[in-house]
């Protein structure tokens, strides 16, 4: 098959290198890519968002399946696309409809779709400019810490966690009035504060069928201890110690099973990944989010972890015949740590030479934000190089990770030294 996979991250690495070590892939396409990806398959630098010029591509390259990565382009409809398109109907998109990745691009859909099919969550309530002082309202009624959610897509940055009420008011406005988040927060989800330890389960589900991938702790501030901004992920680790199988039998009946079948009975048509950011409080699961592909950096603990002929995976999703595959995952503990660059999540310089990518051997190196310049790698984004090693447990897989991390150089290098810490 000639593969093609959209997007620029880690994530994309990640399943690039899953899917070249398959016999079927014979051609594999990454758009944009980074200087990772280039290494196993063939970059053109065409926009993950930019449809028209995926379809010549497509066509161009005579591409038989599209792997999504990024949500952008799936809540901008992608898949409905290509099969409104004759040209490229025939071609498997990895990723759901735009009915489906609604879910991700509005926090309200998702939460009424939880309420509709009774899946645990924060009770909450959606706000606009217009009903501003009904917002300040309703936080009043809630107490401290209080929780403030984008609708839309914001770059994983939409959320704000306040434990002063004037300060959370004065947030609301910022994002409703001053437009803190674009368009993002033209409308404003808040709900009440869930007191627990987070984590994530990944599903692949062919709308009708699904298999649990394994679960993965992602760390999302940019500090140690869980402090200072929120970024795009600064480490996971997969599995979840305390995810036991009495707590995923909870997840399986109360959260896995009621989404699968919710997509049936609203008649979303669901090909992809469904990932399910989830809290627990006490013993008890209850949904954060979803999001409707793959989570970076949690691919890069998951995917590795994952036995399987990813192709055949990905075929099997596509053609309606999960119920066949048995899912084969390798038991030991995968962890990632991601180097990123100085300023980040704010503003940081570009262009910077990467160093000791060849010295690396106890780790796969996974590039995030890296691009080729004059033969060359160098940092391209905010997320650089991630850095995912295999253990007997967490403790002994992140010792790799951050032996690895110490040999690779760069200007204003920084990464967080304590992923696991709350485990």
């Amino acid at each position: 098959m000639n593969i093609l996979i959209l997007g620029s991250g880690g994530r994309e690495h990640t399943l690039t290198w899953k899917i070249a070590q398959s016999d079927k892939a014979q051609n594999i396409y990454v758009a944009p890519g980074n200087a990772g990806t280039a290494g196993i398959a063939t970059n053109i630098a065409v926009a993950a968002n930019d449809f028209q010029a995926v379809k010549n591509l497509v066509i161009e390259k005579e591409i038989d399946m599209v792997v999504v990565g990024p949500e952008d382009p799936l809540v901008m409809g992608i898949h409905d696309f290509f099969l409104k398109d004759d040209a490229i109907n025939h071609v498997k998109v990895i990723g759901p409809q735009k009915a489906g990745a609604i879910l991700e691009g509005s926090k309200e859909a998702a939460k009424e779709f939880m309420a509709l099919h009774k899946i645990p969550t924060a009770a909450y309530q959606s706000f606009t400019a217009k009903s501003l002082e009904a917002g300040f309202q309703f936080l009043e009624t809630l107490k401290p810490p209080y929780v403030l959610k984008a609708d839309g897509l914001a770059a994983g940055k939409g959320v704000l966690i306040l434990d002063d009420i004037d300060e959370a008011k004065a947030e609301l406005k910022n994002m409703l009035v001053g437009e803190k988040f674009g368009s993002a927060s033209a409308k404003v989800v808040i709900e009440e504060f869930l007191s627990g330890i987070e984590l994530s389960v990944f599903l692949l589900t062919d709308g009708e069928n699904y298999l649990t991938l394994p679960t993965a702790k992602d760390y999302k501030r940019i500090g140690e201890g869980d402090t200072g901004l929120n970024t795009g992920g600064m480490g996971a680790i997969s599995p979840v110690p305390f995810a036991d199988d009495a707590f995923m039998k909870k997840v399986e009946e109360r959260i896995i099973k009621p989404t699968v079948n919710g997509f049936k009975e609203d008649n979303i048509p669901y090909k992809g990944f469904v990932f399910i950011g989830l809290i627990k409080v006490g013993d008890d699961p209850y949904v954060i989010e979803y999001n409707v592909r793959m989570g970076d950096p949690e691919t890069e603990v998951v995917i590795p972890r994952v036995k399987n002929d990813m192709v055949e995976l990905l075929n099997a999703m596509a053609e309606g015949r999960l119920d066949e595959v048995q899912l084969e995952i390798d038991d030991r503990t995968a962890t990632t740590v991601m180097t990123v660059s100085g300023g980040y999540p704010e503003a940081y310089e570009k262009g910077k030479e990467i160093v000791g990518l060849d010295s690396i051997e106890d780790s796969i190196v996974f590039h995030a934000g890296t691009s080729q310049i004059d033969g060359k790698v160098v940092t391209s984004g905010g997320r650089v190089i991630a850095l995912t090693s295999f253990g007997k447990d967490y403790r002994e897989a992140l010792d790799k990770s951050y032996a690895s991390a110490k040999k690779l150089c760069f200007d204003g290098i920084y990464y967080r030294k304590d992923i696991g810490f709350d485990l």
